[in-house]
């Protein structure tokens, strides 16, 4: 009779453990994906960070001019511009890495609902303040100039009252050329109004990628790559909702 309690409390146990481990597995899964160049995988990725937008805006810091203000409306992240508007996420991103998120331009006819400018940073680093990027965050309050002595990647979807897409590489002295073969102003690259646009954007070694809907825009070759710093969403004078926002790191 013993045995058999023993026997039962262990069988018990065991069924706790198990329920337990699925249930950390539901709320905490491993997401692996093989990133593609080419044609030929190049690198595993994991799921190190996603943000749905159902409760806050924890882990996001806005960088706006007067009148502009970040929300979250039924369940995403919700960018209104009067002036400019640049919302980081608070943690620096290390190459090889991936990011994706849902972004929609709206056109509903409120006050700040202009099509264009679909923009964002990535990989951006302060020369002036590299122990502390957000140092000079209030100074920079949104104004698009002031982040020209950032170092960073950058693609204007839509930009110019969605007349041209571009990518630019900023190196921090206020240079950011843009080359003829990146600035783009076909309509398939330009912005469809209250659409979603799943963005991924790629970093691998020399390569920056910007996709746009599975639509490979840019395919970069940098010979001198950033290999870390900060995301942002970039907005000027419009409205967009962010979604599904995810980050990957390579596996070690």
């Amino acid at each position: 009779m013993k045995t058999d309690k023993v026997n039962y409390t262990i069988a018990i146990t065991g069924i706790f453990f198990i329920v337990l481990f699925s249930m950390c597995s539901v709320v905490n899964p491993v997401v692996k994906k093989q990133i593609n160049i080419d044609g030929k995988s190049h690198f595993e990725v994991k799921l190190i960070y996603s943000d749905n937008f159902d409760n806050d805006l924890a882990g996001w810091i806005a960088e706006q001019g007067k009148g502009s203000k970040v929300s979250i409306v039924n369940g995403a992240m919700d960018v209104e511009g009067t002036a400019g508007s640049t919302v980081w996420f608070d943690k620096s991103i290390n190459a090889p890495m991936m990011i994706e998120y849902d972004a929609t331009i709206i056109d509903s006819g409120g006050v700040n609902d202009r099509i264009a400018d679909l923009n964002c940073f990535w990989l951006a680093t302060d020369p002036a303040n590299r122990d502390s990027f957000f140092a000079n965050s209030k100074n920079r309050n949104g104004v698009f100039g002031i982040y020209d002595s950032l170092q960073l990647y950058y693609v204007g979807l839509g930009g110019h009252n969605n007349t041209t897409t571009r990518f630019r590489k900023y190196e921090g002295d206020g240079n950011k050329p843009v080359l003829p073969e990146n600035d783009l102003s076909a309509s398939e690259f330009l912005i469809t109004p209250n659409q979603i646009n799943h963005v991924k954007i790629v970093v691998y070694n020399q390569v920056i990628q910007y996709y746009r809907n599975d639509q490979l825009i840019y395919n970069i070759v940098d010979k001198t790559p950033y290999r870390s710093g900060y995301f942002g969403i970039r907005g000027t004078r419009n409205h967009t909702k962010v979604d599904n926002f995810k980050v990957y790191e390579q596996i070690r």
